[in-house]
């Protein structure tokens, strides 16, 4: 074992020319970490930065390559749906920069109205738009081809902006611009990632793991007359243990989420359905740790987005005191916009039968309960 009281002899003596002895590897040690410190404290930070934007580059190299992959298979696709030679490229790279401003939140009032306007214009001018590109292509087609839009679009922002700090901490040599694009790459790539998964599964028309709200909804509305409760928006009625139920969803197979904020103004306020008990049910992100697949309960508007869906539905919750129950489905953001996960898919049972057990503890027999199954119905029918 060695004498520390010795060691530190040692090294106090080394400071002593007369005592250095060449033969001693820890004068050495000594007089190497000496002259590395100084070459740390200047040039340590310049180093750091270098080693950041090495790894942040390979990272940029890859969300550029997923960017240009989707664009390509963008193309691709519209050529395969026109069927003829004509090269849409042209057209789908002016689209892959369309932007959205969204109004001014310094005075809050009518805000949501606001953004629900934006919005609107917004998905039809993407339909307008996508028309204009496929001339003659069915609702279907179209839902299809706006989603691969929005994936591709999304990929295409995701790279810019990334590009955009890199080059702006690569110019200034701001560490804290470059740390803090290094921390958040992992899940930028991770999105990314999902984003460009998810084209293929629209192209192919199959349902996504965002689609259980819409499945199990959908599965009750089997025989039963549907109606249109608002734009791409369609429900039924039902009965399940004596109580009357609503059936809400988006009128799939398309790729639309629908209306159902809209919806519910309209079958409460317009059309007087006296309604007991609302019950959505969504896909919901996991938390690190938790299985996919998981089915939770809870209170509250179910409903991802902006904000504007929830706030109607929350209004005419709290207007006509009705409590809003949610049954939702753990997923990470790659499975909820990928093709369903067979977790996903065995959730089915589990989630009607969450429902059935809120609708016979919460109601009772001659009430009416209003269902809606939340979510994107690419691939589900009603």
């Amino acid at each position: 074992m060695v004498d520390l009281s010795v060691l530190l002899q040692q090294l106090g003596g080394l400071t002593n020319s007369k005592d250095f002895d060449p033969a001693n590897p820890l004068a050495w040690v000594y007089i190497v970490s000496l002259a590395i410190i100084p070459v740390f404290m200047v040039y340590g930070q310049k180093m750091q930065s270098k080693i950041i934007l090495g790894e942040i580059s390979k990272s940029l190299v890859t969300l550029k390559d997923m960017k240009d992959g989707a664009r390509r298979d963008t193309i691709d696709y519209v050529k395969e749906v026109l069927g003829n030679t004509a090269d849409p490229s042209g057209k789908i790279d002016k689209f892959l920069e369309y932007f959205t401003i969204m109004p001014v939140d310094m005075d809050p009032t009518g805000l949501v109205r606001k953004v629900e306007h934006v919005l609107r214009t917004k998905d039809d001018r993407m339909r307008s738009e996508v028309r204009r590109i496929c001339p003659g292509i069915d609702d279907y087609e179209l839902s299809k081809i706006e989603n691969i839009l929005e994936a591709a679009t999304a990929l295409n922002m995701i790279y810019k902006v990334v590009r955009h700090y890199f080059l702006m901490g690569k110019r200034t040599t701001s560490m804290f611009v470059l740390v803090q694009l290094q921390m958040v790459m992992p899940l930028l790539i991770e999105e990314a990632t999902a984003m460009k998964k998810a084209m293929g599964a629209f192209e192919k028309g199959q349902p996504i793991g965002d689609g259980i709200g819409p499945m199990v909804v959908g599965r009750m509305m089997i025989g039963k007359e549907k109606s249109t409760a608002a734009k791409e928006t369609v429900y039924s009625e039902a009965e399940y243990a004596g109580r009357k139920l609503y059936l809400l969803k988006a009128e799939g197979p398309s790729g639309t989420v629908g209306r159902p904020g809209e919806a519910i103004v309209r079958l409460v306020e317009e059309l007087g359905l006296n309604i007991d008990a609302i019950i959505m049910i969504d896909a919901a992100l996991k938390l690190e740790g938790e299985k996919t697949g998981d089915v939770a309960e809870g209170v509250g508007a179910a409903v991802g987005g902006i904000g504007v869906e929830r706030y109607h539905i929350e209004e005419i919750a709290t207007k006509f005191d009705i409590p809003v129950y949610a049954v939702i489905v753990k997923q990470s953001i790659l499975d909820a916009i990928t093709v369903m996960r067979k977790e996903i898919a065995d959730s089915f049972d589990k989630v009607t039968e969450t429902v059935h057990g809120i609708i016979e503890e919460k109601t009772e027999e001659g009430q009416s309960v209003l269902i809606i199954g939340v979510g994107n119905t690419m691939g589900v029918a009603q």
